[in-house]
């Protein structure tokens, strides 16, 4: 347990590296060539932290300040992904995540109900973190390791399912993204993709950044757009001209850099693609595995990030709006770019419908965040969380609104039964899509 702890305190950034290293070593790459990949993924993993920091550090100040002009006054507040992380992990089965995440992929691929050989381990908190809530709520260990079980089966289901439109949208071949946050949210924009598409007038309209930057010109270019929001939120943040104008071109250099930043992970990757493409080939004639990797990947492209920063104003109006919220967004509000991700893929980059089902999934979840917190707040309790001064209740929005949260909150209410009908349609599923390849992957 001490040995996986001081795995998980090294971060992605150590972790991942390393990984990229031995991975590529079993896939009989030159030990100089598999060194340089994760070398260099380890640095594309410090650009895109560094620039998520940027945002972080001016979007932050500047929610606070609309929080405070709203007059918006919410008793649970969102404390944001790392301390959802640290309290995960730090949680009785925050401990057992990684090496059940493993053994449950290796199975996964072995029996040919997989795909996706998922070597970002350090995401694995997603599942410690629902099997810590239904371990509270049931008070049972044991319900806590299967929940985390069953949720790694269904984000490796869930990756294998969205692998095509990740090649196909972001260009990333053999790579899908069994993420903990972004790929559940599919589960939102599929069925609204086949709504949206019978809505007469709103189907055609066409608003991907590359549509957007003909119509307007130089103001739909990705730093311009950038600019702009970025600009406005100042202005709703009430702040003066020079901290607007500091803002704005800080966002407009997020547009800029973030996808720069990707574009030197995706450098690392490439060689240990092509090597594991050429490894199951050679191995395991026909059959295909996808590199399951962080949707860190995605969140560069112009389409994400523009609505995101478009989301901002919108959750916090939704946090007044919607009835029986209680959460107030703010650790979170620099993380969307992960929430909408997988989104932005199947509306085809589309800013407006990636806003409008980002807005309908966010609803749902300001009020998912609010019905967990009770278990959330103890299970910060149990690992010692220090909470923000005057606060009795916290939540977040990575993951406490995510989907998956509440199919294994409520199918836990039903006890193993529950569990083992989310396993069981997990593993239909996975059935289905891998031992049909003429349907894989179509949606």
């Amino acid at each position: 347990m001490d040995f996986i702890q001081k795995i998980v305190d090294l971060g992605p950034t150590v972790v991942l590296p390393v990984i990229i290293f031995l991975f590529g070593l079993v896939l009989k790459m030159k030990p100089g060539r598999a060194f340089r990949a994760g070398l260099t993924v380890g640095i594309g993993f410090i650009g895109v932290n560094l620039i998520i920091g940027l945002l972080v550090d001016n979007l932050g100040p500047a929610a606070k300040d609309m929080v405070e002009r709203l007059g918006i006054d919410l008793s649970i507040i969102d404390v944001g992904w790392p301390a959802t992380s640290a309290i995960a992990f730090g949680s009785t089965v925050g401990a057992l995540a990684i090496p059940i995440g493993l053994i449950v992929n290796f199975i996964l691929l072995i029996v040919g109900l997989t795909k996706t050989l998922n070597i970002d381990l350090w995401n694995l908190w997603h599942i410690a973190f629902t099997g810590a809530l239904v371990s509270i709520m049931t008070d049972s260990f044991a319900m806590g390791i299967v929940t985390a079980s069953v949720h790694a089966i269904v984000l490796l289901v869930l990756a294998d399912m969205s692998q095509k439109h990740v090649e196909k949208f972001y260009g990333y071949p053999n790579i899908s993204f069994p993420h903990g946050t972004s790929t559940p949210y599919i589960l939102f924009a599929w069925p609204l993709e086949k709504l949206f598409n019978m809505i007469p007038g709103f189907k055609n309209l066409k608003a991907d950044p590359e549509s957007i930057q003909k119509r307007l010109g130089i103001l739909g270019e990705s730093t311009v757009l950038g600019l702009i929001l970025g600009l406005i939120i100042g202005i709703l943040a009430g702040w003066n001209a020079k901290e607007v104008l500091n803002l704005g071109v800080s966002t407009a250099a997020v547009m800029l850099l973030l996808p720069r930043m990707v574009s030197i992970l995706m450098e690392g990757l490439a060689p240990v693609s092509e090597s594991a493409s050429e490894f199951v080939k050679s191995k395991f004639p026909g059959r295909e595995v996808f590199i399951g990797m962080d949707s860190a990947l995605a969140v560069g492209h112009p389409a994400a990030i523009a609505s995101s920063l478009i989301m901002v104003p919108i959750v916090l109006l939704l946090a007044i709006i919607v009835p029986g919220n209680k959460v107030l967004p703010f650790g979170d509000l620099a993380t969307i770019p992960f929430i909408v991700s997988m989104m932005v893929p199947i509306f085809r980059g589309n800013v407006i419908r990636t806003v409008v089902a980002s807005t309908i999934a966010l609803g749902f979840g300001l009020l998912l965040a609010t019905y967990i917190s009770p278990l959330f707040t103890q299970a910060a309790k149990n690992v010692g969380f220090s909470f923000p001064e005057g606060t009795n209740s916290i939540s977040s929005l990575v993951d406490g609104a995510v989907p998956t949260t509440a199919i294994f909150l409520f199918g836990a209410k039903l006890g193993y039964i529950g569990l083992m009908i989310i396993a069981l349609i997990a593993l239909a599923t996975a059935y289905y899509i891998n031992k049909r390849p003429n349907k894989t992957n179509e949606s």
